[in-house]
């Protein structure tokens, strides 16, 4: 499980209403950089300037990209997204 205490700094801050529910997505050190997350949801998750880790650049503003996101956080090998929303 993600743990907020530990996300990368370059994640966006803020957070998303969609559907009227609230989510805030971030990416942990945990991060092996395998690109789940950008295959799942582009329109949220790329890889970082640094270019050793994947990061939310986005939070969702569709219930389209939340259903990404929420894919993406299912299919992530080590856990390392987490929605404190």
């Amino acid at each position: 499980m993600a743990d907020p205490t530990d996300k990368w700094e370059d994640n966006v801050g803020g957070e998303a209403d969609v559907e009227g529910s609230r989510h805030v997505f971030y990416v942990d050190r945990e991060c092996i950089l395998c690109s789940v997350c950008s295959d799942h949801a582009p329109a949220n998750f790329r890889m970082s300037d640094d270019e050793d880790h994947d990061i939310c650049f986005q939070q969702p503003r569709t219930a389209a990209e939340l259903s990404d996101c929420r894919s993406a956080m299912a299919n992530c090998p080590v856990e390392a997204i987490g929605d404190d929303g």
